[in-house]
């Protein structure tokens, strides 16, 4: 067990050697280590405010992860002459190979900045990382090989990361976006308004041949939740009919969503807003689209959608839901609609803006070495895989016949 706010300055001899050639800012940098979130709530909260801080990072997104899943946490805080500068929530994922430290919920996170202050010090040396990887290892003997920062974007909304110059790999996905401007149709012009509205007449009408449909938002956590469930049965079909792995099929990551969607579903910015396509007619309540959005500030993304195409596929309710949302949100002072992580011809189709995102790579170990080695030759196969349809399918049928064989067992291996 670490020892909470343990606190370890650059006045040591040892830190002193850890980056010889760093600039002033960086020689005064200290750090301390917490496993637990408490002590740090008021000052994480401070930084959540912060409108480039990605929500991902927020507290609330990360004590309903940490509870769900009960992690173990390696909490960076950084300050330089008793200011704050950033706090990294990492989360420790042991394996059989090597232990990793990780943003916390990585894994279902669409975009990464980690938590800085307004007037932030940009941290693009080498030192840097070298100081991070001493103390994290030699100081607090916690047995991590690697760090890693997945999905990091170097220029966020026109501003450069703090990290941007760290050492990384350009991630296999980037994230699409699309600028909401002062109405509808000026947004929609963006994207060629005529094909956007014929596309949507077009699900209308199939959609009120079968008897119509209400586009709906949650109001309560009642709500929220029942339309979750929806979209976890949605997508564990979709999953099963392409032969895909479902990665939100464990109960905790469920009980993580769960948790988001309870969590103030009729406030100006829920954790997760919980949007549905459902129809009337002889099929009255039946859902038949799902999406999940999350908001911060003007800062809208979309975690995750489904649809029912056994019912109503041919309408496109998916396509239709996305066209209601953007509705919705244009004059409620949101200027960004983002689409996430994932390269889709819907999303080319909406979006105007495309973020590359970068896996920043700290190995702390030689065995790390090796692990960030390992890390980024599997970015880059997938990135290759993912360029070539056959051999993407191909893997991902794979993946669903080791997480099949995984289900009957019980048991998995994390690396």
């Amino acid at each position: 067990m670490m020892n909470t706010d343990l606190t370890i300055g650059r006045s040591g001899q040892a830190s002193a050697q850890a980056a010889p050639r760093c600039d002033a800012a960086l020689s005064r940098l200290e750090i301390s280590i917490h496993d637990t979130m408490a002590p740090l709530e008021q000052e994480w909260r401070d930084l959540d405010a912060h409108p480039l801080n990605s929500l991902h990072q927020g507290f609330d997104w990360c004590r309903a992860w940490v509870e769900a899943h009960g992690s173990r946490l390696a909490i960076v805080r950084g300050t330089v002459d008793g200011a704050l500068q950033f706090i990294l929530p990492l989360e420790l994922v042991p394996g059989r190979l090597f232990n990793t430290a990780r943003l916390i919920a990585a894994s279902h996170s669409n975009l990464n900045t980690g938590l800085f202050a307004t007037n932030a010090l940009p941290f693009p040396h080498r030192a840097f990382a070298d100081l991070l990887a001493h103390e994290l290892n030699h100081h607090l003997r916690l047995n991590i090989d690697l760090v890693t920062l997945e999905r990091t974007p170097d220029l966020w909304r026109e501003k450069p990361s703090p990290f941007a110059g760290m050492p990384g790999v350009k991630n296999q996905n980037t994230s699409f976006q699309l600028p909401l401007l002062s109405d509808f149709q000026r947004t929609l012009a963006q994207v060629n308004a005529k094909r956007r509205r014929k596309k949507m007449r077009i699900s209308e009408r199939r959609l009120e041949a079968i008897g119509g449909y209400d586009y709906l938002v949650a109001q309560t956590p009642g709500e929220a939740r029942a339309l979750l469930d929806v979209f976890f049965l949605q997508k564990a079909k979709r999953f099963a009919d392409l032969g895909l792995p479902d990665v939100f099929r464990e109960p905790s990551t469920k009980a993580f969503f769960h948790a988001l969607a309870g969590h103030g579903a009729a406030v100006d910015e829920p954790l997760l807003e919980l949007n549905a396509i459902r129809l009337k007619g002889e099929d009255g309540g039946r859902i038949v689209a799902v999406a999940g959005l999350s908001r911060k500030g003007d800062h809208v993304i979309c975690q995750f959608g489904s649809i029912d195409e056994a019912l109503a596929g041919d309408a496109s309710p998916g396509e239709l839901l996305f066209y209601k949302m953007i509705e919705r949100l244009c004059g409620t002072g949101v200027a960004l609609f983002d689409f996430g992580v994932g390269d889709q011809p819907y999303k080319r189709s909406w979006c105007t803006i495309e973020t590359s995102l970068r896996d920043i790579v700290l190995p702390l170990t030689l065995r790390g070495r090796f692990a960030a080695a390992y890390h980024r030759t599997v970015v880059r196969t997938k990135a290759a895989i993912k360029a070539n349809k056959v051999a993407y399918a191909f893997f991902q049928r794979a993946r669903s016949r080791k997480q099949s064989a995984t289900s009957a067992d019980g048991t998995a291996d994390r690396a």
